[in-house]
């Protein structure tokens, strides 16, 4: 018999965009021979599943139902397809842990932790994995961008604590008014801003599953911004504003040193489901800096991880099957 599988989309933050471009690849690829799926858009309005003919259905939070023409559909597992609050944050795996519902990616805990930056590189640190030394700054007991300067060498990012898809993060240089416009946009996205030294590097980020309890490093994907991008920002990311190579063409040892940092930080922060982990390779230090674990990463056609797995040798129908039986497996 088939399973009912929920795919959840949507959420409450500027992400939502995004997470509706990844619905539509997992959607498309999701094996209808062995699930049944309904795509469930969570968003200020309500929790709906829209029919074919535009209708839109309420769901029972009480139990995350759907009553269906006089049918009431109870979901076997909820793949989880949604980037910021509250798909990626903790939010929504709590619920379904209360309704014993299994989920594809990481538990509650990890992802409220990797979700936010200062808890994560503070974790990873105590670990033993190389992170950038940095500072985080509260709204309300913020006073100065002279706070940064007196702990912190130039250049800088500035970046939400708490958020992905690089959404009001900055690059500053040098203290100047910039920093404080930086750290200004930073905190209209969020009440806490990370502000990080620049590690001078490769970046590289690699997509991490675990499949019958194996832990799997996808093929390395190397990120150039453009030339007349700064750094890799939103618009680097969805806009065409960086070249991505997958696989990296990287020295075998310095790709090593990637993956088994990468399966570290997957173990560490006891990863489940697919996760994506960025890293700064320093070549004078000759070892990887963890930037961030994104433990929904994202799916659409601009999207990393679907260009690693399709360079594994699977199609992305393979994929998402391996992620939902894992999650039967916790």
């Amino acid at each position: 018999m088939k399973k009912n599988i929920a795919l959840v989309t949507g959420g409450f933050s500027g992400e939502a965009v995004i997470s509706y471009k990844s619905a539509v690849t997992i959607d498309n690829n999701l094996d209808r021979n062995l699930f049944n799926i309904y795509k469930i858009d969570i968003n200020p309005e309500g929790w709906f599943y829209e029919l074919t003919d535009g209708r839109r259905i309420e769901l029972d939070k009480n139990d995350f139902s759907l009553q269906l023409d006089n049918v009431k559909i109870k979901f076997d597992a909820v793949f989880i397809g949604m980037h910021g609050t509250p798909g990626e944050d903790g939010k929504l795996q709590g619920y379904f842990d209360l309704l014993k519902i299994p989920y594809t990616g990481c538990n509650a805990a990890t992802s409220a932790i990797t979700f936010n930056k200062r808890y994560a590189v503070a974790v990873a640190g105590m670990a033993g994995i190389a992170v950038a030394k940095s500072v985080v700054l509260i709204k309300n007991n913020f006073t100065s961008p002279d706070e940064v300067t007196s702990n912190l060498k130039f250049p800088v990012f500035i970046k939400p604590n708490s958020g992905g898809s690089s959404i009001g993060m900055s690059k500053v240089n040098k203290s100047s008014d910039e920093l404080g416009y930086a750290i200004e946009k930073a905190f209209k996205e969020d009440n806490e801003v990370l502000v990080e030294e620049m590690i001078a590097g490769r970046e590289f980020t690699a997509g991490v599953f675990k499949s019958k309890g194996k832990i799997i490093v996808l093929p390395l994907t190397e990120v150039k911004a453009h030339a007349d991008m700064a750094f890799f920002d939103f618009e680097a990311k969805y806009q065409g504003k960086s070249t991505e190579t997958t696989p990296a063409e990287v020295e075998e040892n310095i790709a090593d040193k990637i993956r088994e940092a990468a399966m570290k930080v997957y173990s560490v922060f006891n990863c489940r489901g697919v996760v994506r982990i960025d890293f700064i390779y320093n070549e004078d230090e000759g070892r990887p800096y963890m930037l961030e674990v994104n433990t929904v990463p994202g799916q659409s056609e601009a999207s990393i991880v679907p260009q690693q797995v399709k360079e594994m040798g699977w199609s992305l129908q393979e994929f998402y099957t391996k992620l939902i039986k894992e999650c039967f497996s916790e």
